[in-house]
Parts: C-alpha cells; sequence; structure tokens
C-alpha cells in the first residue's frame, strides 16, 4: 500500500512539474553535457564555448555535419589571388540582429579581435596570427594578405566568428558576458545567459538563411550525466547531447526516446613533459622527486604506450562507444595514415622498454585530467593509472574540474595529461599545428603542445604543407609530420569518441562528426 502511494504521489509531482513548465509547440530545450566559460566568442578556443556561440554569430566558410566538408557561409565564394593573397567574396543583403548591415569592415574587425583579448585560456590567434594585412576591396570583397604561401587559410579562416564592429568595438570578454555586443548574424538573437545554469535564445526572424524551426530555444548546462537522462526522462528537455554510456542500454530500450550517433573527430590523447629536466609530478617509488625526467625518454613513453590497452578502454570504459585509434584522425578525413594501427598491449614488452631505459623498477608519476569535459574523462585516467602502475610505473590520478584543470594546464602545471581535440574542418594539419609543432607563440604554433614535444623535422614540413596549394602533395607533407609525431609519441592516441545524442519521440537530431549540437539540427517529425 505504502509504495503505491509513494508511487502515486511520484507521479503527481511530476505531472504537476511538467504543467508548471511552459510548454510550446515551437520551443525547445535541449540538455548541454558542458558548461561554458564566456559569450565572447573570441575568448577561449573550447568546444562548448563555440556550440553556443554558433546559434548567434556566423563564419565565412563553414564546415558540414558529416565530415567536416568547408562550404559557404557568410562568404559566398572565395580563391586564391595569388601564392599571398586571398580573397572571399561575401553575401549581399545580410544583417545583424541590430538591423545593420555586414560588410568586409566587420569581417577585418573581426580578424583583428582576438590578438586584444586578455588572458585567453587558448588563443584564436592560432588561426589569425599568419594575416599580414587586411585588404578592404569594396563592401563585400575582402583579401587576406600572408608573409609566405599558406595553403590553410580557408580552414583557418573557418574557426573565426564574426561579430559586428559596431555593436561591439571597446567591448571587454566581460562585457560580452553581459550581453554587450552579443549582436551576430546567425539564425538566433542572444536573451540571456545564466551562468552555470543556462542560455537561452531567440529566432532570428530577419535570418538570411533557412528559417530555424524554433522560436525559442534554451541550451541547459546539465554537465552531470544522470541529471541529463533525468531531464531528459521527464521532459524538461527535448533532446541530450554526451549521452553516458552506462545509460545507452536503458535509453535504447526507452520506446519514447530516440538515439542518434556518429563516430566524431575528436582523438582523446594523452600528453607527457618532455622538456623540463625535472618534472613536477615525477617521483620514485617513495615520493621523491627524481633529478631526471624518464618522459624524456622515447623508450619510456613506448612504454607508456604499450601498456594501455585501448581496446579494454574502449569496451569497458566507453562500453563500445568509441573507436580505438592509432593516429590522429578517424578513417577517411583529409591527411589520415591509411596504414596506421592500434598498437596492441604488451605488458611484458613494456617492461623491459623501461628496463632498458635505465628503470627496471619503475618510478612514480601523477596523471591529472578534467573530470567534466570529456565523456568518460575521469574514469579514462583511472584506467590508464592502473595500466601503467602493472608495468612499474606506479601512477595517480588528480581529476579536476575543467576550470580548473585547463587553468593550471596552461601553466605547464603537470607531468601527464589527458585532452581530447577535435578536427574542426576535418584536415589532420590542426591536430600537427597545434599538438605537435614546436611551440611557439610568435608564429603560433603548439598551442595545445602543453608537453612541449619539439622535432624541427615537424616544423620543416609543416611550412612546406603551408606553401603547397597542390591538394595531394599537401597531404603527403602533412601524412609525414603526424607519423612522425606518433613514432616519436608527441602525443599519444587512445581512440576517437562516439558522439550519441537522445531525443523524446517525435524529435529528430542530425548527428555532427564536429561534436556541435546545435539547435537547427533538431526537427520535429
Amino acid at each position: 500500500m505504502l509504495q503505491k502511494l509513494i508511487a502515486s504521489l511520484s507521479s503527481l509531482s511530476l505531472s504537476l512539474f511538467l504543467l508548471s513548465f511552459p510548454a510550446h509547440a515551437a520551443d525547445i530545450a535541449i540538455g548541454m553535457a558542458f558548461d561554458v566559460t564566456s559569450m565572447d566568442p573570441h575568448y577561449h578556443l573550447i568546444g562548448p564555448n563555440m556550440n553556443v556561440s554558433m546559434h548567434v554569430f556566423e563564419f565565412l566558410v563553414t564546415p558540414d555535419r558529416e565530415k567536416g566538408k568547408l562550404v559557404p557561409g557568410l562568404a559566398e565564394s572565395w580563391r586564391a589571388v595569388d601564392d599571398l593573397t586571398w580573397e572571399f567574396k561575401l553575401r549581399k543583403g545580410v544583417k545583424f540582429h541590430d538591423g545593420s548591415e555586414f560588410t568586409s569592415e566587420d569581417v577585418a574587425y573581426s580578424f583583428d579581435r582576438p590578438a586584444t583579448i586578455i588572458n585567453s585560456p587558448s588563443s584564436f590567434t592560432l588561426y589569425t596570427r599568419q594575416i599580414t594585412e587586411k585588404i578592404i576591396v569594396d563592401k563585400y570583397t575582402i583579401r587576406f594578405k600572408t608573409a609566405k604561401p599558406y595553403s590553410l587559410m580557408v580552414n583557418d579562416i573557418s574557426n573565426v566568428l564574426i561579430v559586428s564592429k559596431k555593436a561591439s568595438t571597446g567591448l571587454t570578454t566581460e562585457d560580452f558576458n553581459t550581453g554587450k555586443g552579443m549582436i551576430g548574424t546567425g539564425p538566433y538573437k542572444f536573451v540571456q545567459w545564466k551562468r552555470g545554469d543556462r542560455v537561452d535564445l531567440v529566432r532570428n526572424d530577419s535570418y538570411w538563411g533557412k528559417r530555424p524551426q524554433w522560436d525559442k530555444v534554451s541550451l541547459r548546462m546539465l554537465t552531470t550525466p544522470s541529471a541529463r537522462v533525468a531531464a531528459l526522462l521527464a521532459g524538461d528537455v527535448q533532446v541530450i547531447e554526451g549521452v553516458p554510456p552506462a545509460d545507452l542500454t536503458q535509453l535504447k530500450a526507452n520506446p519514447d526516446v530516440s538515439m542518434f550517433s556518429t563516430v566524431s573527430n575528436r582523438l582523446i590523447f594523452l600528453e607527457v613533459d618532455q622538456y623540463r629536466d625535472k618534472s613536477p609530478y615525477v617521483t620514485d617509488k617513495n615520493g621523491k622527486p627524481l633529478d631526471k625526467n624518464p618522459l624524456k625518454d622515447l623508450r619510456v613513453r613506448q612504454a607508456i604506450s604499450r601498456a594501455i590497452n585501448r581496446a579494454a578502454i574502449v569496451s569497458r570504459v566507453m562500453e563500445g562507444n568509441a573507436v580505438a585509434t592509432g593516429q590522429l584522425m578517424p578513417a577517411g578525413y583529409f591527411g589520415g595514415l591509411p596504414d596506421a594501427k592500434v598498437e596492441a598491449a604488451d605488458m611484458a614488452s613494456a617492461k623491459k622498454l623501461l628496463a632498458d631505459a635505465g628503470y627496471p623498477d619503475g618510478f612514480g608519476l601523477t596523471i591529472h585530467g578534467p573530470s567534466d569535459r570529456y565523456v568518460n574523462d575521469a574514469k579514462i585516467i583511472q584506467t590508464v593509472a592502473q595500466m601503467l602502475t602493472r608495468i612499474g610505473i606506479v601512477t595517480k590520478v588528480e581529476a579536476l574540474p575543467a576550470s580548473v584543470y585547463f587553468s593550471r594546464l596552461s601553466k605547464q602545471e603537470f607531468s601527464m595529461m589527458l585532452l581530447g581535440w577535435g578536427g574542426g574542418a576535418g584536415h589532420v594539419s590542426t591536430f600537427v599545428k597545434s599538438m605537435l609543432t614546436t611551440y611557439n607563440t610568435d608564429r603560433g604554433w603548439g598551442t595545445g603542445n602543453y608537453g612541449r614535444y619539439s622535432n624541427p623535422r615537424i616544423d620543416t614540413l609543416t611550412e612546406q604543407a603551408y606553401a603547397t596549394l597542390d591538394s595531394g602533395k599537401q597531404e603527403k607533407l602533412w601524412q609525414q609530420a603526424s607519423q612522425i609525431g606518433l613514432t616519436e609519441f608527441g602525443l599519444i592516441p587512445l581512440h576517437h569518441q562516439v558522439n550519441v545524442w537522445a531525443a523524446r519521440k517525435g524529435y529528430v537530431y542530425f548527428p555532427r562528426t564536429d561534436e556541435r549540437t546545435l539547435a537547427m539540427e533538431v526537427s520535429a517529425k
């Protein structure tokens, strides 16, 4: 009797909750897996921020959802005028949310602005630094000049969102966070950001492109996996991203839920400190700091890679919701290695490599990673730690909130770290340039190279690839560069994520390889 009463009360409470939530056939709420750090589209080069910004702001050139193929956005066409000049023809008649006209002045301003951002955790200058001059030919034509031939201009352009010069001149990142300057050309207008809770948007009825289906959009920051699933099942949200692997079976069996998935171009990988003679979290077995950093030895990095059972991580930690890999991009993407193999775990070989490197008894190590950024990130580093401990590298784990983790990461505080990086426009160059080139702030290279791996040969190949407009020759150069970096374990690849969304019955999400969750990609049957 008591159980029936509790069930009745629970049902009544849920009904009252749903009735209290204002419903509208053309409104939608989406459960987001990750919080955002800012509304400023040029502040922090990180997926969750970009995801929200893409509702309000747009790119000149935009990646499609299937393979990241570049298609026209605010630019209708582009061409290389000569080896040092790229020209972009802009759409005419596009209006910003305040009714002002979109012109070349806004483009030039948007590509100048990233260099003015103070204390960016990960700067967009990675994509703007190579531009030496911006030439406004007319209201709808702009040219970008480079000091050297640069084949990746269009790829880089696809990563910088366009803001209104009129609405944002003189504004700081904090101004954007309050809503000032949130004037784009995108399909939705900004309403409010409740930090840690939600971002509310309203449809831009004057949008130049396809009319969005939803009048109002609420992007809910539900960073706890169980909370996301509960919100979906309760009807509080209609779509969720980042479906937890542990809930896949339950949700697939639910007739009121539909599932949508695709292989991501995001690589989950490890980086290790390769430049300091004494690394902060490397010790002997008793916890005493070592005077010599073993991670600088290639044989030690080989041993670490060989100790990791990637298949086990995929099957047990990710519950099959990932693809083990030995390279940077999934198969079929530009610059992928056709013959790349996933390294099999071999404990005996790993122990021998350690002994050959002078560490027959191993050493102590701490692995750091985020606890709320990638799918099952904390579980991944715990599993890797167990595997390394089996070969004698006694490994501790410190999983931190993403906001804390990335702040400390940028200060070079770690010895081994878990990271993820998306392939953006489906081009391997983004990995090579960010993770495998020698760190150089003047050139904008190695911005994600926290282990400070360096090989001059990769730098040379990168320069050659930049200067090569022939796509076939260019791809071979990128393949050579990535092969060197992988052979020397500039980074240690683990797997590519599989992106999974779940939706209430009657809603369809068109999955994207770049992990973006966009209201524009949701439709109702």
